[in-house]
Protein backbone atom coordinates (compact mmCIF):
# COMPACT_ATOMS: atom_id res chain seq x y z
CA UNK A 1 0.00 0.00 0.00
CA UNK A 2 1.09 3.55 -0.65
CA UNK A 3 0.38 5.15 2.69
CA UNK A 4 -1.30 4.66 6.01
CA UNK A 5 -4.71 6.19 6.59
CA UNK A 6 -5.69 6.17 2.92
CA UNK A 7 -9.19 5.30 1.70
CA UNK A 8 -8.03 1.79 0.81
CA UNK A 9 -6.49 1.39 4.26
CA UNK A 10 -9.79 2.37 5.88
CA UNK A 11 -11.82 0.04 3.64
CA UNK A 12 -9.58 -2.92 4.46
CA UNK A 13 -9.75 -2.27 8.19
CA UNK A 14 -13.58 -1.97 7.99
CA UNK A 15 -13.63 -5.63 6.96
CA UNK A 16 -11.58 -6.62 10.01
CA UNK A 17 -8.42 -7.38 8.03
CA UNK A 18 -5.02 -7.01 9.69
CA UNK A 19 -2.99 -4.55 7.62
CA UNK A 20 0.81 -4.48 7.44
CA UNK A 21 2.97 -2.31 5.20
CA UNK A 22 5.67 -3.49 2.79
CA UNK A 23 7.34 -2.29 -0.32
CA UNK A 24 6.24 -4.06 -3.49
CA UNK A 25 9.29 -6.32 -3.53
CA UNK A 26 9.14 -7.13 0.19
CA UNK A 27 5.38 -7.75 0.02
CA UNK A 28 5.76 -10.32 -2.73
CA UNK A 29 8.50 -12.11 -0.78
CA UNK A 30 6.32 -12.19 2.37
CA UNK A 31 3.29 -13.55 0.47
CA UNK A 32 2.50 -17.08 1.62
CA UNK A 33 4.69 -16.93 4.71
CA UNK A 34 3.82 -13.79 6.65
CA UNK A 35 0.81 -12.47 4.76
CA UNK A 36 -2.11 -14.03 2.84
CA UNK A 37 -2.60 -11.26 0.30
CA UNK A 38 -0.66 -8.31 -1.02
CA UNK A 39 -2.77 -5.27 -1.97
CA UNK A 40 -1.41 -2.18 -3.68
CA UNK A 41 -2.45 0.64 -5.98
CA UNK A 42 -1.26 0.45 -9.56
CA UNK A 43 -2.08 3.32 -11.87
CA UNK A 44 -5.10 4.29 -9.77
CA UNK A 45 -6.49 0.75 -9.77
CA UNK A 46 -6.31 -1.84 -7.01
CA UNK A 47 -4.04 -4.83 -7.60
CA UNK A 48 -4.27 -7.94 -5.44
CA UNK A 49 -1.86 -10.86 -5.23
CA UNK A 50 -3.06 -13.66 -2.94
CA UNK A 51 -1.90 -17.01 -1.63
CA UNK A 52 -4.59 -19.27 -3.14
CA UNK A 53 -3.24 -22.35 -1.36
CA UNK A 54 -4.25 -21.01 2.06
CA UNK A 55 -7.31 -22.56 3.74
CA UNK A 56 -8.43 -19.01 4.53
CA UNK A 57 -8.36 -17.94 0.89
CA UNK A 58 -12.15 -18.15 0.38
CA UNK A 59 -12.99 -16.02 3.41
CA UNK A 60 -10.16 -13.58 2.71
CA UNK A 61 -11.11 -13.14 -0.96
CA UNK A 62 -14.70 -12.27 0.00
CA UNK A 63 -13.49 -9.68 2.51
CA UNK A 64 -11.14 -8.22 -0.08
CA UNK A 65 -13.96 -8.05 -2.62
CA UNK A 66 -16.15 -6.07 -0.20
CA UNK A 67 -13.24 -3.84 0.80
CA UNK A 68 -12.34 -2.95 -2.79
CA UNK A 69 -16.00 -2.23 -3.61
CA UNK A 70 -16.22 0.03 -0.57
CA UNK A 71 -13.01 1.78 -1.61
CA UNK A 72 -14.27 2.40 -5.16
CA UNK A 73 -17.56 3.80 -3.89
CA UNK A 74 -15.99 6.12 -1.32
CA UNK A 75 -13.37 7.28 -3.82
CA UNK A 76 -16.14 8.21 -6.25
CA UNK A 77 -17.93 10.19 -3.54
CA UNK A 78 -14.76 12.02 -2.56
CA UNK A 79 -13.83 12.87 -6.15
CA UNK A 80 -17.32 14.34 -6.57
CA UNK A 81 -16.51 16.80 -3.79
CA UNK A 82 -19.36 15.74 -1.52
CA UNK A 83 -19.23 16.81 2.14
CA UNK A 84 -18.56 14.16 4.79
CA UNK A 85 -22.14 14.34 6.12
CA UNK A 86 -23.61 13.61 2.70
CA UNK A 87 -21.15 10.76 2.12
CA UNK A 88 -22.22 9.23 5.41
CA UNK A 89 -25.88 9.56 4.43
CA UNK A 90 -25.23 7.91 1.06
CA UNK A 91 -23.36 5.01 2.66
CA UNK A 92 -26.18 4.45 5.15
CA UNK A 93 -29.34 5.56 3.29
CA UNK A 94 -31.92 3.87 5.55
CA UNK A 95 -31.95 3.24 9.27
CA UNK A 96 -34.75 0.94 10.38
CA UNK A 97 -36.05 0.84 13.89
CA UNK A 98 -38.14 -2.25 14.62
CA UNK A 99 -40.88 -1.71 17.19
CA UNK A 100 -42.20 -5.09 18.46
CA UNK A 101 -45.99 -5.37 18.53
CA UNK A 102 -48.32 -8.14 19.63
CA UNK A 103 -45.50 -10.03 21.33
CA UNK A 104 -47.91 -12.46 22.98
CA UNK A 105 -48.80 -13.86 19.56
CA UNK A 106 -45.20 -14.06 18.36
CA UNK A 107 -44.11 -17.37 16.81
CA UNK A 108 -40.33 -17.23 16.26
CA UNK A 109 -40.19 -20.57 14.42
CA UNK A 110 -42.69 -19.45 11.80
CA UNK A 111 -41.46 -15.89 11.46
CA UNK A 112 -37.69 -16.37 11.56
CA UNK A 113 -36.89 -19.78 10.07
CA UNK A 114 -36.87 -19.72 6.26
CA UNK A 115 -36.43 -23.50 6.21
CA UNK A 116 -39.58 -23.97 8.29
CA UNK A 117 -41.54 -21.67 6.00
CA UNK A 118 -40.32 -23.56 2.93
CA UNK A 119 -41.31 -26.95 4.39
CA UNK A 120 -44.61 -25.59 5.72
CA UNK A 121 -45.85 -24.14 2.43
CA UNK A 122 -44.04 -26.56 0.14
CA UNK A 123 -45.07 -29.81 1.80
CA UNK A 124 -47.07 -29.69 5.04
CA UNK A 125 -49.88 -27.41 3.83
CA UNK A 126 -50.64 -29.30 0.57
CA UNK A 127 -50.19 -32.67 2.30
CA UNK A 128 -52.64 -32.09 5.14
CA UNK A 129 -55.19 -30.42 2.82
CA UNK A 130 -55.07 -33.21 0.22
CA UNK A 131 -54.88 -36.10 2.69
CA UNK A 132 -58.64 -36.07 3.49
CA UNK A 133 -59.38 -36.53 -0.22
CA UNK A 134 -57.03 -39.50 -0.35
CA UNK A 135 -59.18 -41.05 2.36
CA UNK A 136 -62.37 -39.95 0.58
CA UNK A 137 -61.45 -41.89 -2.55
CA UNK A 138 -60.94 -44.99 -0.41
CA UNK A 139 -64.36 -44.47 1.19
CA UNK A 140 -66.04 -44.30 -2.23
CA UNK A 141 -64.35 -47.51 -3.32
CA UNK A 142 -65.30 -49.35 -0.13
CA UNK A 143 -68.90 -48.18 -0.44
CA UNK A 144 -69.41 -49.48 -3.99
CA UNK A 145 -67.29 -52.63 -3.71
CA UNK A 146 -68.96 -53.42 -0.41
CA UNK A 147 -72.30 -53.41 -2.22
CA UNK A 148 -70.90 -55.91 -4.72
CA UNK A 149 -69.59 -58.24 -2.00
CA UNK A 150 -72.93 -58.16 -0.17
CA UNK A 151 -74.70 -58.87 -3.48
CA UNK A 152 -76.80 -55.70 -3.08
CA UNK A 153 -75.27 -53.72 -5.93
CA UNK A 154 -77.63 -55.21 -8.52
CA UNK A 155 -80.58 -54.58 -6.20
CA UNK A 156 -79.50 -50.95 -5.88
CA UNK A 157 -79.34 -50.61 -9.66
CA UNK A 158 -82.83 -52.09 -10.03
CA UNK A 159 -84.43 -49.53 -7.73
CA UNK A 160 -86.56 -46.87 -9.49
CA UNK A 161 -83.88 -44.25 -9.01
CA UNK A 162 -82.03 -42.47 -11.79
CA UNK A 163 -78.32 -43.19 -12.10
CA UNK A 164 -77.55 -39.60 -11.20
CA UNK A 165 -79.09 -39.94 -7.72
CA UNK A 166 -77.28 -43.22 -7.09
CA UNK A 167 -73.96 -41.68 -8.08
CA UNK A 168 -74.58 -38.57 -5.98
CA UNK A 169 -75.51 -40.75 -3.01
CA UNK A 170 -72.20 -42.56 -3.30
CA UNK A 171 -69.92 -39.56 -3.79
CA UNK A 172 -71.44 -36.64 -1.87
CA UNK A 173 -70.90 -37.98 1.71
CA UNK A 174 -67.18 -38.79 1.24
CA UNK A 175 -66.62 -35.62 -0.77
CA UNK A 176 -68.27 -33.36 1.79
CA UNK A 177 -66.58 -35.17 4.67
CA UNK A 178 -63.17 -34.64 3.05
CA UNK A 179 -63.99 -31.03 2.15
CA UNK A 180 -64.99 -30.22 5.74
CA UNK A 181 -61.78 -31.79 7.00
CA UNK A 182 -59.81 -29.55 4.65
CA UNK A 183 -61.67 -26.48 5.97
CA UNK A 184 -60.95 -27.59 9.53
CA UNK A 185 -57.23 -27.89 8.77
CA UNK A 186 -57.20 -24.37 7.35
CA UNK A 187 -58.80 -23.09 10.56
CA UNK A 188 -56.24 -24.98 12.66
CA UNK A 189 -53.31 -23.58 10.66
CA UNK A 190 -54.69 -20.06 10.98
CA UNK A 191 -55.07 -20.58 14.74
CA UNK A 192 -51.41 -21.66 14.90
CA UNK A 193 -50.42 -18.34 13.26
CA UNK A 194 -49.52 -19.95 9.92
CA UNK A 195 -50.84 -17.46 7.34
CA UNK A 196 -53.03 -19.08 4.68
CA UNK A 197 -53.94 -16.65 1.91
CA UNK A 198 -56.65 -16.79 -0.78
CA UNK A 199 -58.82 -19.21 1.22
CA UNK A 200 -61.88 -18.94 -1.11
CA UNK A 201 -59.76 -19.92 -4.13
CA UNK A 202 -58.13 -22.71 -2.13
CA UNK A 203 -61.56 -24.12 -1.23
CA UNK A 204 -62.57 -24.10 -4.92
CA UNK A 205 -59.32 -25.90 -5.78
CA UNK A 206 -59.93 -28.47 -3.04
CA UNK A 207 -63.44 -29.09 -4.33
CA UNK A 208 -62.17 -29.79 -7.85
CA UNK A 209 -59.38 -31.96 -6.50
CA UNK A 210 -61.91 -33.85 -4.41
CA UNK A 211 -63.94 -34.56 -7.54
CA UNK A 212 -60.84 -36.04 -9.18
CA UNK A 213 -60.04 -38.30 -6.22
CA UNK A 214 -63.67 -39.33 -5.90
CA UNK A 215 -63.74 -40.11 -9.60
CA UNK A 216 -60.63 -42.27 -9.29
CA UNK A 217 -62.23 -44.21 -6.42
CA UNK A 218 -65.46 -44.71 -8.34
CA UNK A 219 -63.60 -45.78 -11.48
CA UNK A 220 -61.59 -48.39 -9.56
CA UNK A 221 -64.75 -49.71 -7.91
CA UNK A 222 -66.21 -50.51 -11.35
CA UNK A 223 -63.16 -52.64 -12.26
CA UNK A 224 -62.91 -54.88 -9.16
CA UNK A 225 -65.32 -57.13 -7.29
CA UNK A 226 -63.71 -57.55 -3.85
CA UNK A 227 -62.47 -55.29 -1.08
CA UNK A 228 -59.03 -56.87 -1.24
CA UNK A 229 -58.66 -56.04 -4.92
CA UNK A 230 -60.04 -52.56 -4.32
CA UNK A 231 -57.54 -51.85 -1.52
CA UNK A 232 -54.65 -52.98 -3.70
CA UNK A 233 -55.80 -50.90 -6.66
CA UNK A 234 -56.49 -47.76 -4.63
CA UNK A 235 -53.08 -48.08 -2.93
CA UNK A 236 -51.35 -48.12 -6.31
CA UNK A 237 -53.48 -45.22 -7.56
CA UNK A 238 -52.74 -43.10 -4.48
CA UNK A 239 -49.03 -43.88 -4.79
CA UNK A 240 -48.98 -42.44 -8.29
CA UNK A 241 -51.13 -39.51 -7.14
CA UNK A 242 -48.62 -38.76 -4.37
CA UNK A 243 -45.77 -38.89 -6.87
CA UNK A 244 -47.54 -36.54 -9.27
CA UNK A 245 -48.60 -34.08 -6.55
CA UNK A 246 -45.48 -33.81 -4.39
CA UNK A 247 -42.32 -34.97 -6.18
CA UNK A 248 -42.35 -32.09 -8.74
CA UNK A 249 -42.33 -29.60 -5.85
CA UNK A 250 -38.82 -30.65 -4.80
CA UNK A 251 -37.18 -32.09 -7.94
CA UNK A 252 -36.11 -30.84 -11.34
CA UNK A 253 -38.52 -32.48 -13.79
CA UNK A 254 -36.40 -31.75 -16.86
CA UNK A 255 -38.54 -31.57 -20.02
CA UNK A 256 -41.70 -31.75 -17.91
CA UNK A 257 -40.86 -28.60 -15.95
CA UNK A 258 -43.36 -26.51 -17.94
CA UNK A 259 -46.17 -28.80 -16.74
CA UNK A 260 -45.35 -28.40 -13.03
CA UNK A 261 -47.34 -25.11 -12.58
CA UNK A 262 -50.47 -26.99 -13.70
CA UNK A 263 -50.52 -29.61 -10.93
CA UNK A 264 -52.92 -28.92 -8.04
CA UNK A 265 -50.23 -29.03 -5.32
CA UNK A 266 -48.18 -26.35 -7.07
CA UNK A 267 -51.27 -24.17 -7.47
CA UNK A 268 -52.14 -24.72 -3.80
CA UNK A 269 -48.66 -23.72 -2.63
CA UNK A 270 -48.82 -20.60 -4.78
CA UNK A 271 -52.25 -19.59 -3.51
CA UNK A 272 -51.59 -20.29 0.17
CA UNK A 273 -48.30 -18.36 0.27
CA UNK A 274 -49.17 -15.38 -1.98
CA UNK A 275 -50.79 -12.44 -0.15
CA UNK A 276 -51.67 -10.59 -3.36
CA UNK A 277 -52.36 -12.89 -6.31
CA UNK A 278 -53.71 -11.34 -9.46
CA UNK A 279 -55.90 -12.80 -12.21
CA UNK A 280 -53.11 -15.26 -13.03
CA UNK A 281 -54.09 -17.19 -9.90
CA UNK A 282 -57.46 -18.01 -11.43
CA UNK A 283 -55.84 -18.92 -14.72
CA UNK A 284 -53.45 -21.30 -12.96
CA UNK A 285 -56.44 -23.20 -11.53
CA UNK A 286 -57.99 -23.88 -14.94
CA UNK A 287 -55.86 -26.92 -15.94
CA UNK A 288 -56.45 -28.62 -12.58
CA UNK A 289 -60.18 -27.93 -12.77
CA UNK A 290 -60.50 -29.23 -16.32
CA UNK A 291 -58.50 -32.38 -15.52
CA UNK A 292 -60.62 -33.05 -12.42
CA UNK A 293 -63.88 -32.68 -14.35
CA UNK A 294 -62.64 -35.01 -17.09
CA UNK A 295 -61.59 -37.66 -14.56
CA UNK A 296 -64.92 -37.41 -12.78
CA UNK A 297 -66.88 -37.56 -16.05
CA UNK A 298 -64.93 -40.65 -17.14
CA UNK A 299 -65.73 -42.35 -13.83
CA UNK A 300 -69.46 -41.63 -14.25
CA UNK A 301 -69.42 -43.13 -17.74
CA UNK A 302 -67.62 -46.21 -16.38
CA UNK A 303 -70.10 -46.53 -13.49
CA UNK A 304 -73.12 -46.36 -15.79
CA UNK A 305 -71.57 -48.86 -18.19
CA UNK A 306 -70.93 -51.22 -15.25
CA UNK A 307 -74.56 -50.89 -14.20
CA UNK A 308 -75.82 -51.69 -17.70
CA UNK A 309 -73.60 -54.79 -17.91
CA UNK A 310 -74.77 -56.11 -14.56
CA UNK A 311 -78.43 -55.61 -15.43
Amino acid sequence: MDEKGSLLDESLRREGLNVSYYSVEDGRRALGSKILAFVYLKGGDIAVEADTSSVFYTVMSEKLRRATSDYARRKQFREAGLPASMISALENPVNLKVVPRNREGYRPLVLESSYFVEIMYGFIVPFILFLPFFLGSNMVTDSIVGEKERKTFEVLLMTPLPDTLIILGKIIPPLMFSFLQGMLWIIILSTLKVPIYNIPLILVLLLFTGLAFTGVGMFISTLVNSTKEANSAITVALFFATFILFVPLFMDMGPLTDLVPMIPSYVLVRLSSCPHCGPEALISMVPSGVASILIFAASIVSFRREGVIRL
